[in-house]
């Protein structure tokens, strides 16, 4: 097995490894059986998603939630069941005491699993789907022990010891290499064929103890990965402090990563982003931990909400899905799944009106209280704007967006008179009232729903917003990325609604005097408008905007 060396980013020191994974599941209380009755992992945080309180976050790991340890589930109930493909993490491995094989084998054969069998890198490793089609493996190597659970229906002698590692498969090792060597300093131990075809590269990181290993497996020309269910969303590496993450943080940016600001997880504080092939990462701090908010005898035996939610408390418990917690016996939720109100996720049907084809993206529209409508600028595609998604990494929402013909949504600039873009402007604006139209359909209100758009689209999602509020529909949000009105004419209370605005002073498509007309105009009529001006931005979107952007959505999540 051969090394390479590691470096990382000044003020950093080399990455540990991992601190936690995080997938998609379905039903919770299965989750809850497979994760702590069968694999014997302890339930050590019972919470939601910060950016989405409908939405339950089950944590997992040993007896109290050491990083390295820690699985982590977002269980959407009804959504659709994903697709293993380039771009992500494929599967999550835990190291088990080399002398219990064969009680693995025997454990998990009782119960009804498939395994497949293999060696890598000397090490013997078993292969099993969870409930969700998550590949979990098992790799018999002695690593180090782990703070056992008392109560663990598995024998103390045969209990995991925290993550081996990670599998991601991808394009390209090379841009994956860059990132984990260069920039978190890993070292780069060795490369095998793998079982399922291609390379197997395996990284290190820096530390001496659980989930050390990322191992990422070239497979160049084969499709990416679907998410949905039995998805993995992200995979967190560690980081000692707050310090060291504002370092990598810094550094990251420079590197043109485009990371988050830092997250506050209430456990752990975070920063995401992705590296060329797709793969998502999270940067995650040690502290403060599991026990911060209960004693380490109750982990996991009560619903527990960030400050900013217990406001909300009785809604959230009364929409949350009824668990049982099979360490305590206790009840948690009070929703019923088995009433017949949760059903397959619905589909914005692919052609509204005039045959405009619409992409989707994020969650699924039956499991969505919130959306976001994305709209390309001439010459765009639906696709491309559609990966913003992944840029702004809010898991509340679902994404839509719809493809102009020809890719243009009207003719002329912004600027010229109305007429002259007609009739197309008005089937632009149709367009997008479709689509904000089967939203509600699918319970989805316009003042849940956020419309943004870049450059032509901009100029779209104003003018639609504008004149819905002169009808009296307001949205949740508007976002104009280098776009301004294309009528300033237009009557209606904006009654709060906030909007966010970007632009370059020299912009050659969005001249400075509109864009700032069109604020103006806004605000006088109740918007609550942020417009920015950017030098150097030219016709673009930088990383300032995407932050701006996240806290519209979120300020829309949060009043769900």
């Amino acid at each position: 097995m051969t090394s390479s060396t590691s470096s990382s980013a000044a003020g950093t020191s080399p990455v540990q490894g991992l601190h936690h994974v995080t997938v998609m599941a379905q039903n919770p209380q299965r989750n809850i059986d497979f994760y702590s009755q069968t694999l014997g992992q302890r339930l050590v945080k019972v919470t939601v998603n910060f950016d989405d309180p409908g939405t339950y976050h089950l944590y997992y790991g040993d007896h109290t939630g050491q990083p390295g340890t820690i699985m982590t589930h977002f269980p959407w109930p009804g959504a659709k069941k994903g697709v293993r493909g380039n771009g992500e993490v494929v599967a999550t491995a835990y190291s088990a005491p080399r002398a219990s094989e064969n009680y693995w084998r025997a454990r998990l054969t009782a119960e009804g699993f498939a395994l497949k069998e293999e060696q890598r890198f000397g090490e013997r490793v078993l292969t099993l789907e969870d409930p969700d089609g998550t590949w979990v493996e098992l790799v018999f190597d002695d690593g180090q022990a782990v703070q056992p659970w008392p109560a663990s229906p598995v024998p103390a002698e045969h209990e995991l010891r925290g993550f081996h590692s990670v599998t991601a498969w991808v394009e390209d090792t090379q841009p994956v290499r860059k990132l984990l060597v260069e920039q978190l300093g890993f070292v780069e131990e060795g490369t095998e064929p793998s079982s399922a075809g291609g390379q197997r590269t395996r990284f290190r990181g820096s530390g001496s103890g659980v989930g050390l290993y990322v191992d990422v497996v070239a497979r160049p020309g084969q499709p990416r990965g679907t998410f949905g269910a039995g998805s993995v969303h992200h995979v967190a590496l560690r980081t000692r402090n707050d310090a060291e993450q504002l370092a990598y943080l810094e550094s990251l940016t420079a590197a043109g990563f485009r990371p988050t600001p830092v997250q506050d997880r209430q456990y752990f504080h975070s920063i995401y982003f992705r590296e060329p092939n797709g793969v998502l990462f999270e940067i995650a701090t040690d502290a403060p931990g599991f026990p911060d908010d209960e004693p380490v005898e109750e982990l996991g035996k009560h619903l527990k909400l960030p400050a900013w939610y217990e406001a909300q408390r009785p809604t959230i418990e009364a929409n949350a899905p009824r668990i049982v917690s099979r360490e305590y016996g206790v009840t948690i939720g009070n929703r019923d799944l088995n009433a017949g109100q949760d059903s397959a996720s619905a589909e914005v049907p692919e052609s509204e009106e005039g045959g405009v084809q619409v992409y989707a993206a994020g969650r699924p529209l039956a499991q969505a209280r919130v959306a976001m409508v994305l709209l390309h600028g001439r010459g765009g595609t639906a696709a491309d704007i559609l990966t913003l998604a992944d840029d702004l990494n809010l898991s509340a929402f679902a994404y839509l967006a719809p493809q102009a013909e020809g890719n243009t949504w009207y003719p002329q600039s912004f600027l010229a008179p109305v007429a002259q873009n007609q009739p197309y402007l008005d089937q632009a604006l149709a367009t997008v009232g479709a689509v904000i139209d089967a939203l509600g359909e699918q319970g989805i209100e316009p003042q849940n729903v956020v419309l943004g758009g870049f450059s032509q689209g901009a100029c779209l999602a104003l003018e639609y917003a504008s004149r819905a509020a002169s009808q009296g529909t307001r949205l949740g949000g508007v976002v104009a990325l280098s776009g301004g009105l294309i009528t300033l004419d237009q009557g209606g209370d904006l009654a709060g609604t906030p909007v966010f605005m970007g632009v370059a002073p020299d912009d050659a498509h969005i001249p400075l005097s509109r864009f700032q007309a069109s604020a103006d105009h806004l605000k006088a009529r109740g918007a609550q408008v942020d417009a920015r001006v950017y030098p150097g931005l030219g016709h673009s979107i930088n990383k300032d905007e995407l932050d701006a952007v996240r806290r519209v959505m979120q300020g829309v999540a949060g009043q769900v």
